[in-house]
């Protein structure tokens, strides 16, 4: 039960967000027993950010949400996937961009908690 969560100060076209809705629900898959099958995705474009005190160039801040818990390299191995299409799609740099993890044990969906 992934959530992913995309805030950038750019815009970000309908284009560009079905491409990064394909590569996320790929990238997902690097966290053990994810999948892009329960993925819920968020988008918001035009955000006002910035980073160092300058709001100057493009950023992102992204949001995973997982229910449960994964090693540290999955992570990594995500993060830097996100950082990578974020730049390629976006041309936001990887120095850019920050990627927060939130692990729960508590999530509900279709009315129910797993």
């Amino acid at each position: 039960m992934p959530m992913i969560s995309v805030r950038t100060s750019t815009a970000i076209s309908v284009e560009k967000e079905a491409i990064l809705t394909q590569k996320l629900g790929k990238a997902i898959t690097l966290i053990p027993g994810k999948s892009e099958a329960h993925l819920m995705l968020s988008y918001e474009d035009n955000a006002r950010m910035a980073f160092a005190g300058e709001n100057d160039g493009p950023l992102a801040f992204v949001e995973v949400y997982c229910f449960g818990a994964a090693q540290s390299d999955a992570y990594d191995e995500l993060t830097a996937a996100i950082c990578n299409m974020l730049c390629d799609e976006l041309a936001i740099p990887p120095d850019g961009v920050y990627v927060k993890y939130i692990e729960t044990v508590n999530w509900g969906w279709n009315g129910k908690n797993f």
